[in-house]
């Protein structure tokens, strides 16, 4: 009896022992005796202990952060670019065959790749075309990892660090820049107030009664600070309502005078 419950017992750690549960998002790799021999799909497995093996791979997207680099940019200015690559798995055999740490491999590559294509190009390009870089990126990372068994999904560029001295001078340039649009739209607002105001005047001219409430107006505003004092020499009334009444009145007296002299 003793022999049949050691036996029993040593089936019962022997099975358990080679018990595999295999989650929806991962794949495992069976080798047996060091040999590769397939790949057990998600659920309830059994390998015999001691003679078989499993390399359990990720198949969701995974994030890799791409380090702080220090890149010369063709106009010569230093700074330090930092990002992050996304991938999945899509053949976990090659993936496991056919590179050695492939996180690591990755990022190797995808540290070069940024060097190499931010050397390339000038620090505005980088500043304005960021999801260009990234792409210009995901391609030389993309390409080489075709035979690994492994999709580039992404590259982004993170942050862009610039030295102390390039920030005053972009700030003092964006600056700059404001200040010229500010003084271009003041001048086309000023010129804009200018036409209106000749066009106002033109229809006040025409009307008598126009000039004399714009009159009016002028000097409420002007009595609304109470702050000065408003002198008239004569009344208003005394004033020509126009020029053409001057006229009018100015050249009959001058034909008057002709017949008198005859």
């Amino acid at each position: 009896m003793d022999i049949l419950l050691i036996l029993f017992s040593a089936v019962v750690i022997f099975f358990f022992a080679g018990v595999r549960i295999i989650f929806e998002y991962k794949r495992a790799l069976k080798f047996r005796f060091g040999k590769y021999i397939k790949i057990l799909n998600p659920g309830f497995r059994w390998i015999i202990p001691i003679v078989e093996t499993v390399n359990i791979v990720d198949i969701r997207v995974i994030t890799i952060n791409i380090d702080s680099q220090e890149v010369m940019t063709e106009d010569n200015v230093p700074c330090s670019i930092d990002g992050v690559v996304f991938f999945k798995i899509d053949d976990p055999e090659k993936a496991v065959l056919e590179v050695e740490e492939y996180k690591f491999a990755i990022m190797q590559l995808a540290q070069a790749a940024l060097r190499d294509v931010c050397g390339k190009v000038e620090l505005d390009t980088i500043l304005s075309k960021r999801e260009e870089m990234g792409k210009n990126i995901k391609t030389i990372v993309e390409k080489e990892t075709q035979e690994w068994g492994i999709i580039i999904i992404d590259v982004k560029i993170k942050d862009i660090q610039l030295p102390e001295n390039m920030r005053r001078m972009m700030a003092n340039q964006a600056e700059a820049e404001r200040s010229r649009r500010a003084r271009v739209i003041l001048a086309l607002a000023e010129e804009e107030a200018a036409e209106n105001l000749l066009s106002a005047g033109k229809l006040i001219d025409k009307s008598p009664s126009a000039i004399k409430l714009r009159l009016y107006q002028t000097l409420a505003n002007i009595a609304s600070e109470k702050n000065s004092t408003i002198l008239f020499p004569f009344p208003e009334e005394v004033l020509p309502r126009n020029t053409k009444e001057l006229e009018v009145e100015v050249k009959p007296e001058k034909v008057k005078g002709k017949k008198d002299k005859k």
